[in-house]
């Protein structure tokens, strides 16, 4: 278990500083702007939970990157693992020759997967690149066209992978034409969905849709490939899928022949208190998609499948960079941190205290409609009205923004939903300073609305 020192964010300038305050400039001048910037915040240093921007100021991350530096910011072990690969090779593109730690990550991640093995494994870059793959592989190897995904998913930004994220219009505006092929259903948030209904009795409704409803009207089921689900919905909002829900899903797809493809991108590696969020629902899938947390920072994405599902020949599908030297040793060292120092405990264990301390917020607080979460992977919603729930995102911004003016760095998800997500060596004494800051924060804006 994580047994850092305690220590408190400490903010030395006004927020920006003067250092940030240039380099905002020079950033609004030549880069893309596309990217979402919450706050200013303007990094120089990392290490564990605490990231240092250009000024001195010392925050807590609880965002991890969204959800990326799993093992905190610059362990020794993982920058050791870097700086020894970097100085012995940095590229050998593995869609060409052959590389012995490819092998070994592969071996490692074959026995923590889901699913009975074998395994296949392919190497990318990111969370969109091992979508794109698992997307192209269940038309190759299914010979069908369509796949099912859903509204409020998240699955990237690429046009394979934006053909299936349904999360906000903008991601989606002026780039039309998409992939073909794609039916998106409602996923199943019994917290805003469900009404009067019970929640299995609702979630079951929206797996049986797909049968009851879309397999006898539009889509033709013989010619559906895969259906794409997030385990827990991360930009969508930080909501979980009831396990008769996933558990349903899974008896779909073996009746009908369709591979069931699971999105861990964000709530996979141990996020959620177990390797994958899956495991939750004891549901085992065809196909997963992992990135983010891998690497503990690096660029990596694998897609992971029974091995008699990754079928297709040479020159289907590749990636230069995809299993990059550096990149896999990081992940390997990932994976022995978070082994060697329990970290998949410690997600559980640091997980249930905020989940407890949080539990009375929605009571305590009128803004706060709904606190829910696994591990180490939480979303607190926010909302005008908890008889109407309607949404309050210009007060989650507020409230995210005052966090990071008290030293503490989140995100939102979502409408309204502000994202929980440090990195798994958090402790309990930590956990408490960020969830003061957020109390404070919500209770501000409270007053102030």
């Amino acid at each position: 278990m994580p047994t850092n020192t305690l220590i408190a964010p400490k903010l030395k300038t006004a927020l920006p500083g003067p250092k940030a305050k240039l380099i905002l400039e020079s950033d609004e001048k030549f880069i893309s702007p596309s990217y979402t910037r919450s706050y200013p915040m303007v990094a120089k240093s990392g290490h564990g939970i605490v990231v240092t921007d250009v000024d001195g100021n010392e925050f807590f991350d609880f965002s991890a990157g969204i959800a990326v530096t799993s093992t905190g910011h610059c362990h020794p072990h993982v920058v050791a693992a870097i700086q020894r690969q970097a100085a012995e090779l940095i590229h050998m593109s593995g869609t060409d020759f052959y590389y012995e730690n490819m092998v070994t990550l592969a071996e490692r991640i074959s026995k923590i997967a889901p699913m009975p093995g074998p395994h296949k494994i392919y190497y990318g870059n990111s969370g969109t690149e091992a979508i794109e793959c698992a997307f192209k592989l269940a038309r190759y190897h299914t010979r069908r066209q369509h796949v099912i995904a859903f509204y409020g998913a998240f699955h990237g930004r690429t046009m394979g992978a934006l053909s299936l994220t349904a999360s906000k219009p903008q991601q989606k505006r002026r780039f039309a034409p998409l992939v073909p092929g794609v039916t998106h259903i409602r996923y199943p948030d019994v917290y805003r969905d469900a009404g009067g209904q019970d929640a299995e009795a609702f979630a079951l409704s929206c797996a049986r849709f797909i049968e009851d409803k879309l397999f006898r009207t539009s889509l033709p089921p013989e010619e559906v490939a895969a259906i794409f689900i997030e385990p827990i919905q991360g930009e969508g909002g930080y909501v979980i899928a009831p396990t008769p829900f996933m558990q349903e899903l899974r008896r779909i797809c073996d009746r009908h022949g369709i591979l069931l493809v699971v999105d861990e991108v964000q709530s996979g590696v141990g996020r959620t208190g177990k390797w994958w969020a899956v495991e939750h629902s004891s549901v085992q899938p065809d196909i997963v998609c992992v990135a983010k947390g891998i690497a503990s920072g690096m660029p990596l994405g694998l897609t992971i499948t029974k091995a008699e599902i990754m079928d297709w020949v040479p020159g289907s599908h590749a990636s230069t960079f995809g299993g990059n030297p550096v990149s896999v040793a990081a992940a390997l060292a990932t994976l022995d941190v978070i082994e060697r120092e329990g970290l998949l405990e410690n997600a559980t264990e640091v997980g249930k205290h905020m989940m407890k301390r949080m539990a009375a917020w929605p009571n305590k607080y009128r803004l706060v409609g709904d606190v829910r979460g696994r591990g180490l992977m939480i979303g607190v919603e926010i909302v005008k009205d908890k008889k109407t729930k309607e949404y309050a995102a210009a007060e989650r911004d507020r409230i995210v923004q005052s966090a990071f003016e008290r030293g503490v760095l989140f995100l939102g998800c979502g409408p309204s939903t502000i994202r929980i997500a440090p990195p798994l060596i958090v402790t309990v004494d930590e956990a408490d300073v960020a969830m003061d800051a957020l109390e404070d924060a919500i209770s501000s804006v409270e007053k102030k609305a």
